[in-house]
């Protein structure tokens, strides 16, 4: 039975989870320039609009970004996906690369999670265990990157029992071609697809 849009992400039981919004990953700077690019397209913007809405309606804001020891300890070696774009891109502890992207405005209430290893936040930082705690049952997930990350972050939800709903115009990948096939074909059938602008006015409503 399809839940409605508006009861699935009621406030009382619904967060949002931002991906790798983070200056090394989609800034000005970013170590990989073409998902920076996808990114400020639409992705980027249409998260700075759903957020503000979501923190008024009372939805949690969870912010996932990854850092490493400037020695690599302790970090992933074992696939090329580790060393792509890391060359001369800065993301130990407190450096520019580590923090949020100005696009995300973030604001006291916002929870800021980092992640030393992995390729998604629920098996590298405390996601799962603070959504719960939280009373947290559906993961609205935004961010990058539909080709690893946002794909990881959405199958660990879902085996974690959380319903995700995904944004498909708040989430960005490469090529652009790749992502919407992955969006089409793969989370399409783990996660609710929508818009920004439906939720939005699911939130808008709540106000």
């Amino acid at each position: 039975m399809r839940i409605p849009l508006a009861e699935l992400v009621a406030p009382g039981h619904t967060a949002v989870v931002t991906q790798e919004c983070q200056e090394a990953v989609v800034g000005t700077n970013a170590g990989l320039a073409a998902l920076a690019d996808a990114a400020s397209g639409e992705a980027l913007p249409n998260i700075s609009r759903l957020l503000p809405v979501a923190r008024r309606a009372g939805v949690d804001v969870v912010h996932c970004l990854v850092q490493r020891r400037a020695d690599g300890r302790g970090a992933n070696h074992n696939a090329k996906l580790f060393t792509v774009g890391a060359s001369g891109v800065d993301i130990t502890p407190d450096s520019p690369g580590t923090q949020l992207v100005p696009e995300i405005d973030v604001q006291p209430s916002d929870l800021v999670l980092r992640r030393w290893h992995g390729l998604g936040p629920m098996g590298g930082t405390d996601l799962d265990a603070i959504l719960r705690n939280l009373g947290v049952t559906t993961i609205v997930a935004v961010g990058v990157s539909v080709n690893v990350a946002i794909l990881n972050l959405v199958m660990d939800a879902v085996n974690a029992g959380y319903r995700v709903v995904l944004p498909r115009d708040g989430v960005a990948g490469i090529p652009a071609e790749y992502a919407t096939a992955v969006i089409d074909n793969t989370l399409s059938l783990l996660a609710t697809l929508t818009i920004t602008d439906d939720l939005i006015s699911a939130w808008a409503a709540t106000c």
